[in-house]
């Protein structure tokens, strides 16, 4: 069987050029460390934050060390997709995944700005197998709006948003006019974690080691990004929103559907102007998507109990916990699903999810 894989969540390696050009713009925001460890300083924090409760990845670390890896320029990662058999990428951010937590209003619309043009420039060079994701200042109000239309044109074809802001869930009101126009404009969102990068973790302030802080964040983000969605009925109030939910696998989505159930079968009215239906209606609608790791042991029982038409591989290259360069290897070679089933996690359900062509 001949599979289209579409690898809905890679992520760019920005390097040292788009750092450089946002230093020379803001260098009242954007400085360069250089006692000790070497780092960007933005607004005066460090991102990520390598050090102490909820710390973030040691950039050092933040990349793979397989031997051939070459994700600094356009043609050196479509040479690593053909080597992985990775037809197309989207590519969500690494410096950039910074921008949601910006504080300067000016300077965190700027910046989104920057880097979204930096990544329509860069996807531009890809042959039409690169695909950029923005950022946008979703704590800012009506800009970020302005910001996200700005980046449809550009011809982004997602919108990254944290799990959480700084003093807000998901679900608050004031954001209801970002997802009206994430709907107007037919661009889905990213729900994309990541440790050290100042913005609400839960339970993480518990630990100060990176890996036990990034076992337990992204699928405690992603839990309380989608109790936010689901329970707060923002789905309700925007049915045609699409929204995945990235980097913690798919084994935890059918326990978490269930134990939204329970809560929505026995106490649902005690959320006002919440949720309208059971949480796994809103699988079957089209609102929840998710991306897997193609290895995942319970990825067939996940199937069974939801189906495999919200399910999407991703890579996370190049990351240091990725598999690259056998990152399909597990997808194409597994026995226990079906063809049918493979085609749409490999690449059909990333290309409706993007509405790519």
């Amino acid at each position: 069987m001949t599979l289209t894989v579409v690898d809905a969540d890679a992520h760019v390696a920005e390097g040292a050029a788009l750092g450089r050009a946002a230093m020379e713009r803001w260098p009242e925001h954007v400085v360069l460390k250089t006692d000790g460890r070497p780092a960007l300083v933005i607004e005066g924090r460090r991102y990520p934050e390598p050090e102490g409760p909820g710390a973030g990845c040691p950039p050092e670390h933040g990349l793979s060390k397989v031997d051939g890896i070459n994700p600094y320029t356009v043609e050196g990662v479509l040479a690593d997709a053909d080597r992985d058999g990775i037809d197309r990428m989207v590519l969500y951010p690494s410096f950039g995944l910074c921008a949601p937590s910006l504080e300067d209003p000016d300077f965190a619309a700027g910046f989104a700005r920057l880097y979204n043009e930096w990544i329509a420039g860069w996807c531009g060079g890809g042959q039409g197998r690169l695909h950029g994701v923005a950022v946008t200042p979703l704590e800012h109000g009506d800009e970020a709006i302005k910001v996200m239309s700005e980046a449809k044109e550009l011809g982004l074809v997602c919108t990254m948003i944290p799990p959480a802001l700084k003093t807000r869930n998901l679900d608050h009101p004031d954001l209801d006019t970002f997802y009206a126009a994430a709907e107007d404009l037919d661009m889905p969102l990213g729900v994309h974690g990541a440790p050290g990068i100042h913005l609400p973790k839960i339970g993480v302030d518990r630990f100060d080691n990176y890996i036990q802080v990034h076992c337990i964040s992204f699928p405690f983000d992603q839990m309380t990004a989608m109790t936010a969605l689901v329970s707060g009925g923002v789905f309700d109030r925007h049915p045609r929103l699409r929204v995945v939910f990235l980097e913690a696998g798919v084994g935890w989505v059918p326990y978490f559907i269930d134990r939204m159930h329970e809560h929505y079968e026995k106490r649902g009215d005690w959320i006002p102007g919440g949720w309208r239906r059971e949480p796994q209606e809103y699988v079957a609608a089209g609102n929840i998507w998710v991306s897997c790791e193609p290895e995942e042991p319970i990825l067939p029982g996940v199937i069974d109990v939801l189906g495999a038409d919200f399910i999407m591989f991703a890579s996370d290259y190049p990351h240091w916990d990725g598999d690259w360069p056998e990152s399909t290897k597990h997808l194409r070679s597994r026995a226990d699903i079906s063809d049918a089933d493979r085609a749409k996690i490999a690449g059909e359900n990333a290309r409706r999810f993007y509405k790519l062509s």
